[in-house]
């Protein structure tokens, strides 16, 4: 049976033109794993972290806690988290295996999965987006319900739809050798289109905690593909709302400018149970000795800096946005040692860091998924992306 006569036996239609086989045991070895590791994407009734202005990769966005408590179990990638992780990429490269297709494009799909929805089976995103590839039912991805099995998910990114729109993988003109980031952005049609290669080395350790033979060869045919030119994304799927995302004012600044320390002192209203020394020491400490418990949780990172156990806000763009008028510094790049800098990541949770002078920040998932690093402020705008919004005041009137 063609792995495209598959796809169209679950909805129902009559198919042409299929190239790759999609085998009836990857659906079992979901189910077992389903029931077994307890790979569940649903649950939370928040706004979805993968609907966030902290893109779903690094640098960490904000998980929906509701609360910025970095005591949520199943956020560190050492639990249950990391299990479901783990699961997810079996069936992924599975479908894969199945299908034919080489340990490059389970890798692919992997950097995609992590991006998209940090390979957690999520039933919400933005707009209708679900699943591990937020894949959207309106735009001809599949039904709601075929879109949360993984199976079925993983094999529209792989072969796409029967009618060439939207497109998967094998659709793609020299997917096998194009830079990966390309060939997965080629799917997806992001509107971020530079984040998928960072997910590269999240994506091989996954793989090798999995087992999963990235260097394993193809025994497919070579696809005929669709031709795309340099690979540039076809109408498949529509990027976020940018004006669902903080833009603030200000005037822009040069990605990559130094930082230099300014002098401004805080509000009287600014009271933190710590002071902004000791916050400074105490993010240099986390960095040096603590554990991986901060996984895309930035904003309860710097609350926790100054001693708060909660932000009592849930993204770190609603944070910035909620900030007085008056504290907000729209892209100045002169923040005082121990204030909070914000960056807009693409879609509405963003990233916040505390500014530890020198041009420098103390940041969860920059350089290690969970831990804290101390690296310069500009990378996050000049290895990941982002656009830097401003910094503000280390104020958090709904802590606790």
């Amino acid at each position: 049976m063609q792995g495209r006569d598959v796809l169209q036996a679950a909805t129902g239609a009559a198919t042409t033109g299929a190239k790759i086989k999609l085998m009836v045991p990857a659906a079992a070895l979901f189910f077992v794993l389903l029931l077994v590791l307890g790979v569940l994407g649903g649950g939370a009734t928040s706004q979805a972290y993968a609907d966030a202005c902290g893109d779903r990769g690094q640098p960490g966005s904000e998980f929906p806690t509701g609360s910025g408590s970095p005591g949520n179990p199943g956020q560190n990638p050492g639990g249950d988290f990391r299990k479901q992780q783990i699961a997810n990429a079996k069936i992924i490269d599975s479908v894969a295996e199945e299908n034919g297709l080489p340990g490059r494009a389970s890798l692919i799909a992997l950097m995609t999965a992590l991006q998209e929805s940090t390979l957690i089976n999520l039933s919400y995103g933005h707009l209708d987006s679900i699943g591990l590839f937020q894949q959207r039912p309106s735009q001809g991805w599949g039904t709601r319900d075929q879109i949360m099995d993984p199976v079925y998910s993983a094999g529209m990114f792989f072969l796409g739809a029967p009618s060439g729109s939207p497109r998967g993988l094998t659709d793609i003109r020299g997917w096998q050798t194009m830079p990966m980031g390309l060939a997965a952005q080629a799917v997806q049609a992001s509107a971020y289109p530079t984040l998928y290669a960072g997910q590269e080395s999240a994506a091989r350790q996954i793989a090798a905690d999995a087992g999963i033979d990235l260097d394993r060869p193809g025994t497919a045919g070579p696809p005929s593909g669709t031709p795309s030119g340099d690979g540039a994304p076809g109408p498949s799927g529509q990027p976020a709302d940018p004006q669902e995302c903080y833009t603030g004012g200000g005037t822009p600044s040069t990605p990559g400018a130094p930082f230099h320390d300014g002098a401004a002192g805080w509000p009287s209203v600014v009271e933190n149970p710590r002071s902004t020394k000791d916050a400074i020491e105490w993010a240099k400490t986390e960095a040096a000795t603590g554990t991986g418990r901060w996984y895309r949780l930035c904003l309860a990172f710097v609350a926790r800096t100054y001693g708060w156990s909660y932000s009592g806000v849930e993204l770190a763009i609603g944070h910035y946005r909620e900030m007085p008028p008056e504290m907000k510094h729209d892209k100045d790049r002169t923040p005082p040692p121990g204030a909070l800098m914000y960056w807009d990541t693409g879609v509405p949770a963003g990233h916040v860091a505390l500014y530890l002078g020198d041009g420098k920040v103390a940041s969860n998932d920059i350089l290690r998924p969970g831990y804290i690093d101390v690296v310069p402020a500009t990378d996050i705008e000049t290895k990941w992306g982002a656009t830097y919004l401003g910094w503000a005041p280390p104020y958090f009137p709904k802590g606790g």
